[in-house]
């Protein structure tokens, strides 16, 4: 088996990609050990020193590190050694059901789903290709305020307001006139 490693715009941020399906059906991000306790990979991930979140993409593993951990050059072996040892054995991604946590119980609004339905087709593909991922959180339909959440490589990007201000939000602006403004929820 053969991983290939990509650089994100995060230099804390690094995207695994074993060539193989990872989460087909949703992205999922683990942000703590207590956390990562649903999945035998990201357990075994976060017990390797250093590691300070890690997502699973449809065909990635991306792995942020801590500021104050181990450089890369140090991490990027045992990552790699941890990934492999997972998708040899097997073993399944999750224990157990995997929580969808971009479900709404309530409908949404004609605007929100056209919202979801831009971000899920232009723009959390595009995210994806840097090893993060998007979140629809809120809109404010009085204001015209978008909350979005950025997850795995882009939380925390120095580039990621400028993502979100010079790309998300234009597009928004443009294909939902009733979008005025995108932020970002921590």
């Amino acid at each position: 088996m053969f991983i290939q490693t990509e650089p994100t715009p995060n230099p804390n941020a690094l995207k695994f990609l074993p060539g193989r399906e990872v989460s087909p059906s949703a992205t999922l991000e683990y942000r703590t050990i207590d956390e990562a306790t649903a999945s035998p990979l990201a357990e075994a991930l976060f017990e390797l020193e250093g590691v300070e979140a890690v997502l699973f993409g449809a065909d990635h593993v991306s792995v942020v590190r801590s500021v104050s951990g181990p450089d890369w050059s140090e991490m990027k072996a045992p990552i790699l050694g941890v990934i492999m040892d997972h998708f040899v054995s097997g073993a399944p991604l999750t224990r157990g059901q995997a929580a969808d946590v971009d479900q709404h119980a309530e409908a949404d609004s004609e605007i929100v789903a056209e919202i979801k339905a831009l971000l899920d087709s232009r723009i959390r593909p595009a995210v994806a290709q840097d090893g993060g991922d998007i979140l629809f959180d809120s809109f404010d339909e009085a204001t015209g305020v978008l909350s979005l959440r950025m997850r795995g490589a882009c939380s925390g990007c120095p580039s990621s307001s400028a993502t979100l201000k010079a790309g998300v939000e234009q597009m928004m602006r443009h294909y939902v006139p009733e979008v005025t403004r995108v932020e970002q929820t921590i």
